[in-house]
């Protein structure tokens, strides 16, 4: 994702994306809103966002009974979160191998090592509700992009929802078993919407209902915009039954703890050729960035508790992980019917070294002919 607010040379090197300046973040992970959603009265207009989008069920199968802790649309996210865990490549993608010093490169993995081991002195309790699909939550339809993170936050709340904070983003995405990708351990780009050609972007964009009313603009957006409709991908499902976590576009999520402007971050990844798995979280892109691959879904605490977390003491990790909720934690089937400017804007912090944690860890940018932090 580019962030134009970036300023510096080596803030430049965050840019490789391609999100616009005028404080635009066109991450290379973030998503673009469809043609086809209005824009809200609630949010900016310039955003193209829209409220009534998500208010219809996007698959049968995520419609819940009325005792059903999740409204339709949404699915249950219940299990033992591990903040920090172990996960160790066992082969990397020749272009890191070959270019690890070019700020422009994304570390892609092409295998972890199994299993990913938790080296928290305990796991989290977490309960909550996620959107099945990136928004506007709706399956067969195309992910909002070039919106900002403080309009997804309006948005969410504008219809009893709220942005996803990280960790609960990232555990909707790994599960107990803190798979690297949705799907497990080897990279595959035939079942997630990642690592296609890198297109540079040829001018700012603006916010997608403005871009989409300039033809310059559309037309520069139209040559640059690879999404697909939301569930193309069967395969791209987490353990939870969520659907286009990795890759597709990337998803703002809230910091908690952050004061502004930095409460935004951005996980997932996007089309383009970046990391795209479950860990990592871009946290260089302020609120009011937007880019062409940033978009985002929302969460909401589930019915009969109190708080979004139950932060209790729960089964400490002993080598082994929990089993995965594959095996009947999540509310939803398997199958619901069915990095900053052109070359720096591909680029997103790394984690710290084996330990892919969640917390803020200074470290060197990470991008590639398509890296993590496109806005």
């Amino acid at each position: 994702m580019k962030i134009a607010r970036i300023a510096g040379a080596g803030l430049a090197l965050l840019t490789l994306a391609g999100l616009s300046c005028n404080r635009l973040v066109e991450q290379r992970e973030n998503p673009g809103p469809a043609a086809t959603t209005a824009p809200s009265a609630i949010v900016a207009q310039e955003s193209g966002v829209s409220d009534a989008a998500s208010a219809t069920p996007p698959d049968a199968a995520a419609t819940p009974s009325a005792a059903a802790p999740c409204p339709a649309g949404m699915v249950l996210i219940e299990g033992d979160f591990c903040p920090a865990a172990l996960q160790r490549c066992a082969k990397h993608h020749d272009e890191w191998e070959k270019r690890k010093d070019d700020p422009t490169v994304s570390e892609r993995c092409l295998e972890y090592a199994k299993p990913s081991k938790c080296v928290s002195e305990q796991r989290r309790r977490m309960r909550f509700c996620i959107d099945l699909y990136e928004w506007p939550n709706k399956r067969g339809e195309l992910p909002i992009v070039l919106v900002q993170w403080i309009e997804a936050k309006k948005q969410c709340e504008a219809i009893g929802k709220r942005l996803c904070d990280e960790e609960e983003w990232l555990f909707a995405c790994e599960g107990e078993e803190m798979l690297p990708h949705v799907y497990g351990y080897v990279r595959d780009p035939t079942k997630c919407q990642i690592d296609r050609t890198y297109v540079k972007r040829e001018r700012p964009l603006k916010r997608y209902a403005q871009c989409l009313a300039d033809p310059e603009c559309k037309a520069a957006f139209d040559k640059i915009d690879q999404r697909k409709p939301a569930g193309s991908f069967p395969d791209c499902i987490s353990p939870f039954g969520v659907y286009d976590l990795n890759g597709s576009v990337n998803e703002w999520v809230n910091l908690p703890g952050s004061e502004k402007p930095n409460r935004s971050g951005l996980k997932g990844g996007w089309w383009g050729p970046v990391r795209s798995r479950c860990r990592p979280t871009v946290k260089f892109h302020k609120e009011e960035d937007w880019g062409y691959e940033a978009g985002f879904r929302c969460c909401k605490d589930a019915d009969g508790q109190a708080s979004k977390q139950d932060s209790g003491a729960v089964t400490p990790p002993a080598g082994t992980a929990a089993a995965s909720p594959r095996s009947g934690a999540s509310s939803t089937p398997k199958r619901a019917s069915a990095d900053a400017s052109d070359a720096a804007q591909m680029s997103d912090p790394v984690l710290a070294p084996a330990i892919a944690s969640t917390s803020n860890v200074p470290s060197p940018p990470d991008a590639s002919s398509g890296g993590d932090g496109a806005i």
